[in-house]
């Protein structure tokens, strides 16, 4: 097996940072990719402010442009938000010709089929990430308790490239958990997302805010909605492991500000299209009803619109 030692993370959010504060602790070569020059720049002259169990720290990563990374490149790790990852994409397709093994654990769904199109569909690897992360500026990002990754091959058949980047991970403090049904997991994901991420932005309160009756009621539905969609699809969702997974977030992590609300706060998109919006569009075209979904996503759109980001 031959080790991960070059990787390039696309996306300087929460999770990418984080990422690329353990993979560099763990003794990988990393470089943050991002469009924000004052965030590359920040990154590039201070690292990344890191805050784990294990303390705080600063980690050293470089940072640069997608054109100012000429390889050579082992793994690419996709991290931006949904509707950023094609044009993402397009701007490290010179990154092509190293062959690199391609990473997504993003929100959502669509992203592994962009990353198969952009690179080798037999080197693309995909699946969940369970981390609470916030990022509280440009290079400040802090977590704390689970980091649980589900991971698989894009095409299900078994590749020894997966055991050189689950290496690397469990090196960096990642448990990693092979999952034989990878889709199933991201469903899964999607539906824990879709649950609680919409209503923290909408109601603009922190996990916490939504640790009662109505939250729990609101969050039981969409898991419900998702979960028949789901199996209109063809896959059979785990419904009380989803839920075990949102009572666990709400009791040990009632502080955490859900990604969405943090896109509201910093006016940025959100990425309601590729989870609540994803999954009413998926019941749609198979005939299952989401009015919670339905829902969800037009009190976002509206919120959105209302502050221009329509």
């Amino acid at each position: 097996m031959s080790r991960v030692r070059s990787v390039a993370i696309i996306g300087a959010g929460a999770m990418g940072c984080l990422f690329a504060a353990r993979l560099s602790e763990a003794g990988a070569d990393v470089t943050v990719v991002d469009v924000d020059e004052d965030r590359l720049a920040a990154l590039a002259a201070q690292g990344i402010a890191f805050t784990d169990d294990g303390g705080s720290r600063t980690v050293r990563v470089r940072a640069a442009r997608a054109v100012d990374v000429p390889g050579p490149v082992d793994l690419v790790i996709l991290f931006t938000k949904a509707m950023h990852s094609a044009g993402a994409l397009a701007s490290v397709a010179h990154l092509r010709r190293f062959r690199p093994i391609a990473l997504t654990l993003q929100n959502g769904i669509g992203n592994a089929e962009l990353l198969a199109d952009a690179f080798d569909a037999a080197r693309v690897l995909m699946g969940t990430a369970v981390i609470p992360a916030d990022l509280t500026d440009a290079r400040s990002v802090s977590t704390s308790g689970f980091a649980s990754l589900q991971i698989g091959t894009f095409d299900g058949t078994d590749r020894d490239h997966f055991a050189a980047v689950a290496d690397l991970l469990a090196r960096a403090r990642f448990a990693v958990h092979r999952h034989p049904q990878v889709a199933v997991a991201m469903w899964e994901k999607l539906a824990f997302n879709a649950a609680l991420n919409a209503v923290g932005m909408i109601c603009q309160v922190t996990n916490a805010g939504i640790d009662n009756q109505p939250g729990r009621r609101i969050a039981s539905a969409v898991v419900d909605e998702t979960a028949s969609v789901a199996a209109a699809k063809g896959l059979a969702l785990d419904r009380d492991a989803v839920l075990a997974q949102i009572d666990a977030a709400l009791r040990e992590h009632g502080g955490h500000k859900a990604s969405m609300l943090q896109d509201r706060e910093a006016r940025r998109r959100s990425e309601i299209e590729a989870i609540n919006g994803a999954i009413a569009a998926e019941g749609g075209r198979a005939g299952v009803p989401t009015p919670v979904c339905d829902t969800l996503s037009d009190l976002v759109r509206i919120i959105e619109a209302s502050i221009g980001l329509a």
